[in-house]
């Protein structure tokens, strides 16, 4: 298989991209984009609004509740007369994009590709305004230390504890995969992060896989350890973070949208060049311990951003939903071009 020439592709070379010189050279090579065939893309500079108004959805953790935190993107949208609101918070990103089909909210969280794919296979009209990669990858498979687990292999027969159609479920699949295991030889329970931090603390099942800090913190609090990690066990990314909206709102609303994805990419500035206040803003949330915080901190997170028809981040992403297709992690195969917008 011909190897594919983008900076997404191997966490050993995103690990090789980290310097911001290279980020911004790779973003700037690409930020022109290309407008491709099948999808609907607006040109910029014929921007319409139809609202002075704009829902943003949050999580418990990543750029949305820093930015919530911080302030600074309410104050960036209200000097050119957009009021923006916060909804949430949500545990993961599926009911953010519920809210997003069913009115509540006009952007979900910079949340998983995965179960927007989902969502659009099913008949939501939800389209992609934007990408992000953010490394390190920090989503694990973790298992208690006095669990006897101390390996995949060795997760035959047990229960683990994923989100359906999202990081967990992918990477848990993506693991067996790699270690020669048959899935069906394994449980695959589905739990929300709330549901299952408690599970996986009282041994109703054996393993979970999550992302941070909910896995930072389960490590610390129910004494775990890693059996799997995205960053180095990976062979190359299946999964992103995306900014998603409504078809019908991004046409009527393009001026606003690159309003908002602008404002996000402020707040991207501002979290590469202060991971330990970008830290600190989290933690204040999140109330989890210093402990859990210094080890956040230590991995410096740094985000990219990438157009929505970037024809090269598109390639990846295609790569990765087909993979997840033939898995049957996504029930059929999506041409992801045909559901970006952009603006």
């Amino acid at each position: 298989m011909k190897k594919l020439a983008h900076p997404i592709v191997s966490p050993t070379r995103r690990r090789l991209l980290r310097g911001a010189g290279l980020a911004a050279t790779a973003f700037g090579a690409t930020a022109s984009g290309l407008l491709l065939p099948g999808h609907a893309a607006l040109a910029q500079g014929s921007g319409t609004r139809n609202t002075d108004t704009v829902r943003i959805g949050f999580g418990r953790g990543g750029l949305p509740l820093v930015a919530r935190e911080r302030g600074e993107f309410e104050k960036t949208l209200a000097a050119q007369g957009i009021k923006a609101q916060w909804v949430g918070p949500f545990p993961n990103h599926a009911p953010s994009l519920q809210a997003v089909v069913g009115g509540s909210a006009d952007f979900g969280f910079w949340g998983s590709t995965t179960p927007a794919l989902a969502a659009i296979i099913a008949g939501s009209p939800l389209v992609f305004t934007q990408f992000t990669v953010y490394t390190p990858r920090t989503t694990a498979i973790i298992v208690r230390k006095d669990s006897g687990i101390n390996s995949v292999k060795e997760l035959v027969g047990k229960k683990v504890a994923v989100n359906r159609s999202g990081l967990g479920e992918f990477l848990l699949v993506a693991a067996l995969e790699k270690h020669g295991v048959d899935r069906k030889l394994v449980e695959f329970v589905y739990l929300n992060p709330p549901d299952a931090a408690p599970a996986f603390g009282q041994g109703r099942v054996h393993a979970w896989a999550m992302w941070s800090p909910g896995v930072d913190i389960a490590r610390e609090q129910y004494d775990g350890k890693n059996i799997f990690f995205e960053e180095t066990d990976l062979d190359f990314q299946i999964d992103y973070s995306s900014l998603v909206t409504l078809r019908k709102f991004a046409v009527e609303n393009s001026a606003l949208v690159r309003a908002v994805i602008n404002a996000w990419h402020a707040e991207r500035e501002w979290a590469n060049a202060h991971p330990r206040e970008y830290e600190l803003l989290a933690q204040k949330e999140g109330k989890y311990s210093d402990t859990v915080r210094d080890q956040l901190i230590a991995h410096h997170r740094q985000y990219r951003f990438y157009e929505a028809d970037d024809p090269n981040f598109l390639r990846e992403f295609q790569r990765a939903a087909d993979w997840l297709a033939q898995r049957k992690i996504l029930p059929q195969r999506i041409t992801v071009a045909d559901h970006v917008v952009r603006v």
